[in-house]
């Protein structure tokens, strides 16, 4: 009896715990009326094997090569960007291109080969530079999914009456933040 009672206790003790732990959403979507925290300008000269350093980007405006520090494959189309925590942004690109075609290309323009974390779906990430868990939400890099798998007609495209429907493949591209490490 006496050992039930403790077990129960501890229980008890272990579920307030459990309790005590609210989750936190992540990625947040964009503030809205909230202005972008404000960065440091960033390096001058990046490290040769590193994407240029973007330049700090109010949340609602379309990205540039110059803004994201990385090149944009041609023709894709900008669909949103997310708060990723940590004064980082990720941005969604949709593409009418082949998630073959946008891993050539961004193994070409980064001139490094990537690594393909799912076959099912398949999901190439590129990561440039070092990561700060403490600093960083994500590594600075592109990553590109397919989303025809499995017989897919591809992502949705979440622009009224915009052509194309759908997008085969998405690409994520997650500029250095201020003063991270390269």
């Amino acid at each position: 009896m006496r050992r039930l009672v403790v077990a129960v206790f501890a229980l008890l003790a272990l579920q307030g715990f459990l309790d005590a732990q609210v989750p936190q959403p992540f990625p947040r979507p964009p503030a809205q009326g909230r202005p972008a925290p404000a960065a440091p300008p960033p390096a001058t000269t990046p490290a040769p094997s590193s994407p240029a350093a973007a330049q700090p980007l109010p949340a609602d405006a379309e990205p540039t090569e110059a803004s994201l520090g990385f090149s944009l494959y041609p023709n894709s189309q900008f669909i949103t960007s997310y708060d990723a925590g940590h004064g980082q942004r990720y941005y969604l690109f949709g593409s009418t291109a082949s998630f073959p075609e946008l891993v050539k290309y961004y193994q070409a323009m980064l001139k490094t080969k990537g690594t393909l974390v799912f076959e099912t779906p398949a999901t190439h990430t590129f990561e440039m530079g070092k990561f700060d868990e403490r600093t960083m939400a994500f590594p600075t890099g592109v990553t590109i999914k397919d989303y025809t798998w499995g017989g897919s007609a591809g992502y949705l495209n979440p622009k009224r009456d915009a052509k194309p429907e759908r997008f085969p493949s998405i690409i994520q591209i997650v500029p250095a933040a201020a003063g991270a490490p390269r």
